[in-house]
């Protein structure tokens, strides 16, 4: 991880790290969404974007930012959080709004970061297992990966769960793939897809990238998040209290990642998914500049 300031003096991306970087998905927020006039001076046509569902939002905001999205270009991809879904009747009634007023063709079905569901739907499975999203039309569908582990869940149950959705996909016509956590360093997530992999995982796998903020908002994020390993990676960083404030970029990541992929064609990892924690225009524009080469 270094700073902007040093990135743009020294970095010098390589080619498989262009490639790497080169179909990277982004996200936003509703709330987030209202601060940008217009997607295609932030995003490139057809990008895609997934459309976060904090706890306690309303489901129409995601329904209104997923159909602007498509209108200005690109792909949306709506969160389906399964402990903030109130009813199948709720989910059946708004996968066919994003149908038919955002044409959405792509959800991301994850648990949802809420203690106590509303409804009826615990984890993702059982919203998968509804056949709601197959009803719809909608074929490829993210799941959540947790190269970290999760304060939510053990390791062995976010493993048996990893199972189960190859089954799934084994047995439906679904394109299935997983979105992991943001990380840090290269060798959790290593260890992790190697173990999934002996374990039997075929999804493919983007692997959660903390855009460009500053080393305390990455550490308040991770906090949040419970992501044990990041944050003990973060405090060597922000060991110096005068750091904290200190733009990064997750320069040394991305060069791994992407060595690890190149050398390891076996590896399940296909690409990233870009997390702007600190505000979607200077991740953008950052990614950007290091696919155009434009910091050589």
């Amino acid at each position: 991880m270094s700073t902007v300031a040093e990135m743009t003096k020294l970095y010098q991306p390589s080619e498989n790290v262009i490639d790497f970087l080169a179909d990277f998905t982004a996200e936003t927020t509703p709330v987030s969404a209202a601060g940008v006039e217009d997607f295609r001076e932030v995003l490139r046509p057809g990008t895609t974007v997934f459309i976060t569902f904090l706890p306690g939002s309303n489901f129409e905001d995601t329904i209104a930012v997923a159909t602007r999205l498509r209108k200005e270009g690109f792909n949306p991809v709506p969160h389906l959080a399964a402990r903030s879904i109130p009813s199948a009747a709720f989910l059946d009634e708004n996968l066919s709004k994003l149908r038919n007023e955002a044409d959405i063709n792509e959800v991301l079905a994850i648990a949802g970061a809420v203690e106590k569901p509303i409804g009826e739907f615990s984890d993702s499975m059982q919203v998968l297992n509804t056949g709601l999203i197959d009803k719809h039309g909608i074929k490829k569908i993210g799941v959540a990966g947790h190269p970290e582990g999760s304060p939510d869940m053990s390791d062995e149950a976010i493993a048996s769960a990893l199972e189960w959705k190859n089954c799934f996909a084994a047995r439906s016509d679904a394109e299935l793939y997983v979105v992991t956590q943001f990380c840090f360093e290269v060798e959790p997530i290593i260890a992790w897809d190697r173990a999934m992999r002996a374990s039997g995982n075929t999804l493919p796998i983007r692997i959660g990238i903390p855009g460009i903020a500053t080393i305390k908002t990455l550490l308040n994020y991770s906090k949040a998040c419970g992501i044990g390993n990041s944050i003990n990676f973060l405090k060597k960083q922000a060991h110096n209290v005068a750091k904290l404030m200190t733009t990064s970029a997750p320069d040394k990541l991305l060069c791994d990642l992407a060595e690890y992929k190149t050398k390891d064609p076996e590896c399940g990892v296909i690409g990233c998914h870009m997390y702007p924690l600190g505000g979607i225009k200077k991740t953008a524009k950052w990614t950007y500049a290091v696919i155009d080469g434009k910091f050589k």
